[in-house]
């Protein structure tokens, strides 16, 4: 994209809106992108090629392409036969899930490798995909773009350990910044640094970063892309119980981050095997993809470390995307691929959204998508049995998927769409979700469902009841004025909902209000 394309989209304001006419209309062509790390050979098969892709397929073979490159530096015939037989296998499969397009990047191990177009030949021999090599800097894009594609407007580095390098970018909001550092300290090049002692390692990788990263790179969020940094993640969120086990958006303080790194740089593949939650393949490499994070955060100094599940992959598919669908938002575009098509009556989220709109006075962008998102996903339980609604949406939502969304936000949205069903707020809730939010936003989440609730009963989820009315919550009463009561009379289900809602916003009384439209 152009500069000043670039320029203008960092100072527009973003359109949030739920759209269910485009939603419900959208190609659901699959995408698939088959990623040739260093360590690891992986295939990602995407619902379609959209703003928040959902993985429908995820492989990965360990092939150790690295670690299969001589002295001389050319891959050897056992590491280009491991290879070339995962992903025969992988385009195998996602042909015949009718992947529409298949994308093949290869990255750090073939790009160093002397004949890695020996690779890259066999593998359009034999399965007539084409591959792209990625140069070092483009690596560090495409990992930034992922981390872009995944968050609400990042600030802040982002940093990418793979089996065979480490990349690190800058990302300013929708775009990525100028400086750019892809170094040859991935996970196996370093597990062989510190056959020598771990001490010695620290020094070369100090001097590389010193030497590599770019001047006066410091940002106070430091975003952590590729699976030996998750499984960092992993660990940590199980040890410490975490109310929520998912890596992405998972947030931690540099210096438990660096105490993490740094214990785990020093233990014994037994010691890490024992960890609670670490994968299983990653015990070997672990402490080299800990010992990198040691020291870059002991080099850039930021305030926290912010976990992504997407990274290169995700970015690649984000950069395939126009303008206009890239700078949606990633959040609620995935709350509207999963709520929408499963209402009852589609066009009613958005409708909640309009009739919601000047209930919190001086919301927040960041708030109002989340708000959309929540009436988004209003009616995605609706054909499970009334008695477990709130209880499996609650826990369904804290651990769902979406991308765009933090720890706390995860939080909202799933006790929001609890109060919704009609569940309570109470101290099973509290417990579940740890300190994630604060009194006044787990008020907020449970006024806002209690406002959907009423809004589904007093409409039956029809969008044209539902304009018929407006409400507004005051301090000493919370007052549904409706502007058509000869066609819209009220009931005592109504009446019900009103009056609940009156009790979690702290209002004296309830009032239903019959005016001229």
């Amino acid at each position: 994209m152009a500069t000043g394309q670039m320029s203008k989209r960092q100072t527009d304001a973003r359109v949030i809106e739920i759209d269910t006419e485009r939603v419900l209309g959208r190609d659901q062509s699959h995408y698939g992108v088959i990623d040739i790390g260093s360590n690891s050979i992986r295939l990602v098969v995407y619902d379609s090629l959209g703003r928040a892709p959902f993985p429908r397929f995820n492989e990965k073979s360990f092939c150790a392409l690295g670690a299969g490159i001589d002295e001389r530096g050319d891959l050897s015939p056992e590491a280009i036969a491991r290879a070339l037989h995962a992903i025969r296998r992988l385009a195998a499969i996602g042909r015949a899930m009718d992947v529409e397009r298949i994308d093949v990047l290869a990255t750090e191990a073939t790009r160093r490798a002397r004949n890695g177009s020996v690779l890259v030949d066999a593998i359009r021999d034999s399965t007539g995909l084409e591959t792209r090599i990625l140069a070092g800097q483009e690596e560090a894009t495409y990992a930034a773009f992922g981390v872009i594609s995944s968050f609400f407007q990042p600030h802040g580095l982002v940093g990418d350990v793979g089996g065979g390098s480490l990349e690190v970018a800058e990302v300013v909001g929708d775009r990525v910044g100028e400086r750019l550092s892809s170094m040859p300290l991935g996970a196996l090049p370093v597990r062989a640094m510190m056959a020598d002692g771990i001490d010695k390692a620290k020094k070369t990788i100090d001097g590389i970063l010193r030497d590599e990263l770019p001047p006066l790179l410091t940002e106070p969020v430091f975003y952590a892309v590729g699976g030996g940094w998750r499984a960092l993640a992993r660990v940590h969120i199980a040890m410490t119980a975490q109310p929520i086990s998912v890596v992405h958006g998972y947030e931690m303080s540099t210096k438990d981050a660096r105490t993490l790194a740094r214990q785990i740089a020093r233990m014994k593949p037994e010691e890490v095997a024992a960890l609670p939650d670490v994968p299983v393949r990653r015990v070997d490499t672990l402490p080299a993809a800990a010992l990198v994070m040691w020291r870059l955060l002991r080099n850039l100094k930021p305030e926290r470390v912010v976990f992504s599940a997407c990274g290169l992959r995700e970015g690649w598919l984000y950069a395939q995307l126009d303008e206009e669908e890239q700078y949606r938002d990633p959040l609620l575009e995935g709350a509207q691929a999963i709520g929408l098509p499963t209402a009852r009556v589609p066009s009613f989220s958005a409708a909640l959204g309009r009739w919601t709109d000047a209930l919190f006075p001086g919301e927040s962008q960041g708030d109002r998508r989340l708000r959309l998102s929540v009436c988004a996903l209003t009616d995605m339980a609706w054909r499970d049995h009334a008695k477990i609604r709130a209880s499996e949406t609650f826990h369904r939502l804290l651990e769902f998927p979406f991308i765009g969304i933090s720890h706390p936000e995860r939080a909202f949205l799933a006790v929001a769409i609890r109060a919704r069903y009609g569940g309570k707020v109470d101290d099973m809730v509290k417990a579940r979700i740890g300190g994630l939010l604060s009194a006044g936003q787990l008020r907020r989440a449970e006024i806002l469902g209690r406002v959907l609730l009423l809004g589904h009963r007093f409409s039956g989820s029809v969008p044209e009841i539902l304009e018929q009315s407006r409400l507004r919550i005051d301090a000493d009463a919370v007052r549904l004025e409706v502007l058509d009561s000869s066609s819209i009379p009220d009931s005592d289900a109504v009446w019900e909902r009103l009056r609940q809602l009156a009790n979690v916003a702290d209002a004296k009384g309830a009032e239903i209000i019959e005016s001229a439209a």
